[in-house]
């Protein structure tokens, strides 16, 4: 027998396979055994495929598809009206700095990516803790009232960091630490694996009252440089990137959660002027990232923050400084 999956959250509500018309338990295992476990993945199937692994006819496959891509909300037309009410519903986590918040267009957006790079010690590590802390705050404070899921893939997560932010924000650390929930990814197999168990725990914690608002990858790219070595593995690793980048979005859409990513960078020998550091993972990072943001070491505790890419904002650079009690105003 096939392992049923937990069921996908669509619109707010519960679906699974056996939702779809024409679809019984016998059908929903061979679909589940052949990798088909959403209705998403139904969705963007071939009829000729479906037909295939459910040895069913390819009308009857075109129909279960159609029915999917009506439940997933894939495939059809909007209207711009349609779109910008669907944005009403996206909400913003303070990071805890004014400016860096106002350089963002108010915080760190749900349903959209966030990519910080930059050198070993600009910040990026420190900021993913703050906003596991702000997150949890009142939405009247900047923070969304969520639990967070922290992927992190070079054992950087520090508890007794969350303390310290979570006390300066008046919290109380140990409820703080309760709503982190923190995975170590040993590869880049497992790493992308942990975005499909936090499928799960993201439903059981919408069904507890505690919806994930925000998911951390700390660090995005670090698996997958070491594991894919020399120019021949360069399309393997960066198709498996596409994909995790492509789940982590699907995340952030089904969970209204913000997706914040960090990323290293490598020096480009070949650049004459400007700034020789690049982030890793070439275009597929560069397209998918809805917000990419560059951070630099200053002096001391200072840090500067350039955005480099938005849909919406224009590019700019503020500075910040990090502090025993977390991101703050320079």
């Amino acid at each position: 027998m096939a392992k049923k999956d937990v069921e996908e959250v669509v619109d707010g509500k519960m679906v699974d396979l056996e939702d779809l018309p024409g679809v019984g338990p016998a059908i929903a295992e061979k679909l589940r055994e052949a990798g088909f476990t959403t209705i998403e993945a139904v969705a963007v199937a071939s009829p000729q495929e479906l037909s295939a692994v459910a040895e069913i006819g390819e009308s009857t496959a075109a129909k279960i598809i159609t029915a999917a891509r009506k439940l997933a909300n894939m495939g059809g037309f909007e209207s711009g009206e349609k779109l910008l009410e669907r944005r009403q519903s996206i909400g913003k986590i303070t990071t805890g700095s004014k400016a860096l918040d106002s350089l963002l267009g108010g915080g760190i957006e749900t349903q959209a990516i966030t990519e910080l790079f930059g050198e070993f010690g600009s910040g990026k590590t420190q900021i993913c803790h703050q906003l596991a802390v702000n997150v949890q705050l009142p939405r009247d404070q900047g923070g969304l009232e969520g639990s967070v899921i922290v992927i992190d893939t070079e054992n950087t997560f520090r508890p007794e960091r969350i303390v310290q932010m979570a006390e300066a924000k008046g919290l109380d650390p140990k409820e703080v630490l309760k709503n982190i929930y923190v995975a170590q990814a040993y590869n880049s197999n497992h790493q992308m694996l942990l975005v499909d168990n936090a499928k799960e725990l993201a439903q059981k914690l919408m069904k507890d009252g505690k919806p994930v608002r925000l998911l951390i990858v700390d660090s995005l790219t670090s698996h997958f440089r070491a594991e894919y070595v020399g120019r021949g593995t360069l399309a393997d690793r960066q198709q498996k990137l596409n994909k995790h980048l492509h789940d982590l979005m699907r995340f952030g859409e089904i969970f209204n959660a913000a997706i914040v990513v960090t990323n290293q960078v490598q020096a480009k020998p070949d650049a004459y002027y400007g700034d020789p550091t690049r982030p890793i993972g070439g275009h597929v990072v560069a397209h998918t990232a809805t917000f990419r943001i560059y951070l630099k070491k200053s002096k001391g505790e200072l840090r500067v923050a350039r955005l480099i890419d938005s849909p919406h904002l224009p590019e700019g650079e503020v500075v910040f400084k990090i502090t025993e009690r977390g991101i703050e105003d320079k």
